[in-house]
């Protein structure tokens, strides 16, 4: 069993028991449009405790708004789940999230003129085939319009998170979004800084791992949202470039062609290490001037790490992934230097943790600018001839080595190993004698 096939039983266990039971929102906008959904919503005047009875063993996370988590197959490893919510309608909203009281109705009318947008709020008989529509979501989804349901204002005082919502939906169907729509989402911008870190992290995550980056960061520019949610990336806007290298123009363009190159379900850290990877240019532009008369963005790529670890934080990211974005903005630069690199050096480059991001994102760096993948190709030759025992080959010697050559344990050790690492990746020594009699002859006993 699938999920749709949980989510039609589901329903004809409600309507068996005399309930009124249909999909709803998303799965029924993507079935109207050909797309296979991710999961399935089901909408019901059956209230809650009714629910429980009907389905044992369901979940209460969402009961006090009306939501129970029905499951399929509890057993599984993965067990399917989904959600059937109780026609209501939603009354007051203190925190700009969730409603304050929740009263229960047995109207579908009811029921989706609480939900976002248009095209959110189509119901499907599964049993008849049947799409009711109450709001005009059909009629929007063939002119390709987002719309919000009823006042705009409203709806996004409700849940200030829509306004960024409303953009990843036109941007995920290369829709438009509604005249008043967009213009509530203008001016009421400065309230989204009202949602919670995380929120705001993972609506901007899925903008930028969808498919359709460019055209959601278009949009948040033009709704005004963008200055508020990124104001470092704002500041791209007209900073000019060196056009021997960036003939695309200012940075503000190269990063819009780089993200529109992402493609739907690309790792979140890799977008978000485009998206910031030229972060620490505006802060460091330098107009025209000196011998080489050209524009230049001297430390850019350190300032841009320590923007990126507090923009990271500032959203809340996990340690792990603040970590790899930083490191893809702080090692961007250093793939030009590849081809003069020591062996050892470029060997410790390509060991860096999840290289192929690093590796794509340079990628697409150079074919949103000068279009030369010299290094690219470089770094690509190397690891195809390179044994990956040749790149992390087995330590050498240890502490315990150098004190049974009596050395004494302390700072001057890491100085040893280092050394002996590096003639290693260099290819100067390979084996434990060779690394022994090295340390032997450089370093002094005790020293």
């Amino acid at each position: 069993m699938d999920a749709r096939q949980l989510a039609e039983r589901t329903c004809r266990t409600l309507k068996a028991a005399g309930h009124q039971a249909y999909l709803v929102g998303g799965c029924v906008r993507d079935i109207v449009l050909g797309r296979v959904p991710a999961d399935y919503d089901v909408a019901t005047d059956a209230t809650p405790e009714r629910v429980l009875e009907l389905f044992p063993g369901s979940l209460t996370v969402g009961a006090q708004f009306g939501v129970i988590i029905v499951v399929g197959d509890a057993g599984a490893e993965k067990p399917l789940q989904v959600e059937v919510a109780t026609f209501r309608s939603d009354i007051g909203y203190s925190d700009g999230r969730h409603p304050d009281r929740v009263a229960y109705t047995t109207s579908p009318t009811d029921d989706v003129k609480r939900r976002d947008f248009t095209i959110n709020a189509l119901l499907f008989d599964p049993e008849t085939k049947e799409v009711l529509d109450l709001v005009g979501g059909r009629e929007d989804i063939r002119a390709g319009i987002i719309r919000a349901i009823g006042r705009p204002e409203g709806r996004f005082r409700e849940d200030k998170l829509r306004m960024v919502r409303a953009v990843r939906f036109a941007a995920r169907f290369g829709y438009t979004v509604g005249a008043q729509t967009f213009a509530a989402i203008a001016r009421l911008a400065p309230e989204i800084r009202q949602v919670s870190a995380e929120r705001l992290r993972d609506e901007q995550t899925k903008l930028l791992t969808e498919g359709k980056a460019r055209r959601g960061f278009e949009l948040l520019d033009q709704t005004r949202l963008l200055v508020e949610l990124l104001p470092e990336i704002a500041r791209m806007k007209g900073v000019e470039q060196p056009p021997q290298f960036h003939p695309e123009g200012d940075v503000w363009t190269h990063t819009l062609i780089m993200l529109e190159q992402l493609p739907a379900g690309c790792s979140s850290t890799l977008a978000w290490g485009v998206l910031l990877h030229d972060v620490g240019k505006p802060p460091t532009f330098t107009p025209p001037s000196g011998p080489d008369d050209r524009i230049r963005f001297d430390e850019h790529v350190s300032v841009g790490a320590r923007m990126a670890e507090q923009i990271c934080h500032r959203l809340r990211f996990s340690s792990d992934d603040t970590a790899q974005i930083v490191a893809l903005v702080a090692n961007h630069l250093r793939f030009k230097d590849v081809p003069r690199m020591k062996l050892a050096t470029l060997k410790r480059f390509v060991r860096l943790s999840r290289f192929a991001e690093h590796l794509e994102l340079h990628r697409l760096d150079c074919l949103s600018s000068h279009g030369s993948l010299e290094c690219y190709d470089f770094v690509t030759r190397f690891l195809a001839e390179t044994p990956p025992e040749q790149v992390r080959p087995p330590r050498l010697l240890t502490g315990d080595d150098l004190i049974r050559l009596g050395f004494k344990p302390g700072p001057p050790f890491k100085a040893m190993l280092d050394a002996v690492e590096e003639a290693q990746l260099n290819g100067r020594i390979s084996s434990r004698e060779e690394a022994l009699r090295l340390v032997a002859q450089s370093f002094k006993t005790g020293g």
